[in-house]
């Protein structure tokens, strides 16, 4: 695979913005919420110092497969990347979207990797959704042009949807723009449309800081709405059966 050359922010970055969340179908749900997550680059992610260290901690354990083989997590996206016949060549870079661990804890919905060579074009893409069971799962995609891409559903995220239907992907890395939009679409309709989106910035003691002060705890935060907004759906809809799901999905 071989892409287009990106013009990606400097790393390590905080891109700031927003995430918006909308159920077309069978009902209407909608909500949108001011947040923060990291770009860093896997091979020098953030080293700060106590406190700041509490709230921007990253840890192989908590992507892909774990760290479980090592070479942190180059190391396990290299292996992903391998077993579906795409070799992560050693000058390549990749970029990481994603939360920091904050008090401990993280909970990562979707992490975006970038997968770039020395002129920093594009040669893959993975998604990694997690759902609040505790599974993971990679999508690699390969982007067009425009960052576009679709890949068939296959991980059970939400209570309230199967496995069924095809995801449209959108992708947008530059110094001035970040953004993930994923849409699932179903037998020709829009089912929901998922859009994570900021502005990247330095990310310096003192912006960590703001962003902290400003945003709360994000992890825990997103987990506790993810929570609640099930609670509001869960008398609207039917709950779809779970089958636990293999890791080998991340590996």
């Amino acid at each position: 695979m071989s892409g287009p050359a990106l013009e990606p922010p400097p790393v390590p970055a905080l891109v700031v913005g927003g995430v918006a969340h909308t159920r077309h179908r069978p009902v209407a749900h909608a909500f949108r919420y001011r947040t923060y997550q990291w770009l860093v680059d896997v091979d020098a992610l953030p080293q700060h110092r106590w406190p700041l260290s509490w709230v921007s901690g990253f840890r192989s354990a908590d992507h892909l497969d774990g760290g479980r083989l090592g070479g942190g997590l180059r190391g396990d996206l290299g292996r992903f990347l391998d077993h579906r016949g795409l070799r992560l060549d050693p000058h390549d870079r990749v970029l990481m979207l994603a939360h920091a661990r904050v008090l401990g804890y993280v909970f990562d919905p979707l992490t975006v990797f970038w997968v770039l060579d020395p002129q920093d074009r594009l040669r893959a893409v993975v998604l990694e959704v997690h759902n609040t069971y505790g599974e993971r799962h990679g999508y690699l995609l390969d982007p067009d042009d425009r960052g576009r891409a679709q890949v068939d559903k296959v991980f059970y995220v939400s209570p309230f949807n199967d496995t069924s239907g095809r995801y449209a992907v959108s992708l947008t890395l530059t110094a001035g723009r970040v953004a993930c939009s994923v849409g699932l679409d179903r037998e020709g309709e829009r089912v929901l449309t998922a859009v994570t989106e900021g502005v990247p910035r330095p990310a310096t003691g003192r912006a960590v800081l703001g962003a902290v002060l400003r945003h709360g705890p994000v992890p825990q935060l997103v987990t506790l709405l993810i929570r609640l907004h099930g609670v509001r759906l869960w008398r609207r809809l039917p709950l779809q059966p779970r089958r636990p799901h293999p890791k080998e999905a991340v590996r």
